[in-house]
């Protein structure tokens, strides 16, 4: 009982972690002219967010 509560609880702190990379203040930061091996950096921060939510996602869904 108390395993699927932390589980619990660590999904809902990556919610509110994806709730703070998508919000509207830190995507104003990485809109900037600039490129990431040739991806704008709006572009490369996006999917290098998404990236980084899913693999922490299945790290928790997966531990034992």
């Amino acid at each position: 009982m108390i395993k699927s509560n932390v589980k619990g609880q660590r999904l809902a702190a990556l919610f509110l972690l994806g709730n703070a990379l998508f919000n509207f203040p830190l995507l104003t930061l990485f809109n900037q002219p600039s490129t990431v091996a040739g991806i704008p950096l709006l572009y490369f921060y996006v999917f290098a967010a998404w990236g980084l939510l899913i693999a922490l996602l299945a790290f928790v869904v997966e531990k034992k």
